[in-house]
């Protein structure tokens, strides 16, 4: 008897691939690096993690010898400001929201519940993950070109000389300035080890009473992810 349900999953599933190969301008000759670029570690050992890995690394290369070839006459701390702001989080976060990588995520059953496929984290991990699976699918210079062009636009409007200052530098100036205790920053929890390892850190404004917690693959991108969500509550109250 024909399945006819499975089938029209698995052409959904190909249209939903052929739809994301399109939007980075790149086809896979190996498609199961693809789909472990999307596969979550609530999966199971077979995830994108060592991918998001290979993917940061390629990531910061093009980026800084983009930036290095486009602002001659810009200083090194300058540049690495705008590397910075470039490939945070929030703006890998932005361009897998672009990709619609929320409807292709695969997720473990526990993420899937808690809505795990529109947290910002996911989808910029699996951005990176997405990288390094290309460059190991083809080589440098095509990932280089797969990657400058989904950040044409956003390369084309960043000022060297705009300020961009890290979420950790301005909350602690935005604090300064009116007065207030400085934020506090604790490592909580670590979970795995090398380069799988995942930090929580915990962040509390004792003049607000107030705290959060964030996870992410480095102690300083959580400390920069707590931040930012602190002074969003910041601003908002105001």
């Amino acid at each position: 008897m024909v399945n006819y349900r499975r089938i029209k999953c698995i052409k959904t599933q190909y249209k939903v691939v052929e739809k994301l190969q399109n939007k980075i301008n790149y086809q896979f000759k190996d498609l199961s690096l693809l789909k472990l670029a999307l596969t979550h570690r609530s999966i199971g050992k077979n995830n994108n993690e060592r991918l998001e890995f290979l993917g940061d690394s390629v990531l910061g290369i093009v980026i800084s010898r983009e930036l290095y070839k486009r602002f001659p006459d810009v200083d090194e701390g300058k540049l690495s400001r705008l590397r910075s702001h470039l490939v945070r989080g929030k703006t890998l976060a932005q361009l897998g929201s672009s990709l619609e990588l929320s409807d292709i995520l695969i997720l473990g059953a526990g993420e899937l519940k808690s809505g795990g496929y529109r947290r910002e984290s996911i989808q910029a991990d699996a951005v990176e993950a997405i990288f390094g699976a290309v460059l190991l699918d083809a080589d440098f210079e095509t990932t280089n070109t797969v990657i400058l062009n989904l950040f044409k636009d956003l390369l084309k409007d960043i000022n060297p000389n705009d300020s961009l200052k890290d979420p950790k530098t301005q909350l602690q100036e935005y604090l300064q300035k009116r007065g207030k205790a400085l934020p506090k920053y604790e490592l909580t929890k670590t979970v795995g080890k090398d380069h799988n390892a995942v930090f929580t850190i915990n962040c509390y404004l004792k003049d607000q009473n107030i705290q959060v917690d964030q996870k992410a693959k480095s102690i300083k991108r959580a400390e920069q992810s707590c931040a930012q969500i602190l002074l969003d509550k910041l601003k908002e109250a105001k």
